[in-house]
């Protein structure tokens, strides 16, 4: 089981746990390709989604994990909630808590906030995303996908490329991958990375074609175009040329290389439609093994010494 009472990003788990989150979903991905979809591990207890940003995948397949496992599971938005009053995120989760919720899922545009709201509840805190801090579930299932098609991770050189500056993705898949034995190295245009991002071990450069030879994984991440008003690249047109996944490019990397995203995609910006709908492409299988990924850690949360606070 894992040491915290809460899922808060991979920077502090451990590989052991990382392992242990893996092996499980394995066992539930085999319930969500069944035809009898329904366990009763999370039978009387209560999951709540807490979005204060937008999100199909995480909170619809957390959701589903929960309802798969005979949990119960409730959504709380923040535009029809009392936050749009005023209410604190502490007194919202406070509130949460003590109407018996067993575990909160939290996406919110604050760098932080599930460390803030662990602090304060009992309940199980899972992070869906904060900021451009991490998104651990995400990376999760990619590396689930990535050991599932390849066998392992150990060894794996993983290109990511794109708008790495504002990805919590990439930030959780770094902390994961490179404790689990695979080499990445990021790729995008210098005004989308991160100062200092190389001192946590990976590779950086701005050749998309450098990064991508010779990789067994290239993953693409959306390029926030609503960023592109600040002047971060040229245009999407030339963005698209330099940085984007096309099939020339993707080519580069090994034969039978996976090609990765976590959606949702920019068709023709920083993937080709070609390259999305390849044999190679996982995008869809993503989807699926998020649910069992979340499953995974829906079961063994609820099955934690409840303390509050958490790493």
């Amino acid at each position: 089981m894992l040491k915290s009472k809460d899922l808060l990003g991979l920077r502090h788990t451990a590989p052991e746990e990382i392992h242990e989150i893996l092996n499980t979903a394995e066992l539930m991905k085999v319930v969500i390709t069944s035809n009898n979809k329904k366990t009763p591990h999370l039978q009387g207890r209560s999951v709540m989604t807490v979005f204060y940003e937008n999100s199909t995948r995480t909170r619809l397949s957390f959701e589903l994990a929960c309802k798969y496992m005979s949990g119960t599971a409730s959504n709380m938005s923040a535009p029809a909630s009392s936050v749009t009053k005023g209410e604190t995120l502490v007194d919202t989760a406070r509130t949460l808590d003590v109407m018996g919720t067993d575990v909160m899922i939290l996406r919110h545009p604050m760098s932080g906030a599930p460390h803030l709201m662990a602090r304060n509840v009992k309940a199980a805190v899972i992070n869906a995303g904060d900021g451009t801090n991490e998104h651990p579930t995400q990376a999760l299932l990619d590396m689930y996908t990535m050991r599932e098609r390849l066998g392992g991770l150990k060894g794996l050189r993983v290109a990511i490329v794109g708008d790495v500056a504002h990805s919590r993705v990439a930030r959780s898949n770094v902390y994961g991958l490179t404790k689990m034995g695979a080499s990445v190295v990021l790729a995008g245009p210098p005004t989308l990375m991160p100062p200092r991002i190389g001192e946590l071990g990976v590779e950086v450069t701005d050749r998309v074609d450098d990064a991508v030879r010779g990789a067994d994984v290239v993953m693409g991440l959306r390029i926030q175009v609503e960023r592109q008003k600040k002047g971060l690249f040229p245009s999407v047109r030339e963005y698209r040329k330099y940085f984007g996944l096309t099939e020339e490019r993707v080519a580069l990397a090994r034969r039978g290389a996976l090609v990765m995203h976590p959606g949702p995609i920019n068709r023709g910006v920083e993937i080709s439609t070609a390259v999305a709908d390849s044999p190679e492409s996982t995008i869809d299988e993503q989807v699926t093994n998020g649910v069992a990924v979340r499953m995974a850690l829906l079961f063994m949360l609820t099955r934690q010494k409840p303390e509050i606070g958490g790493i």
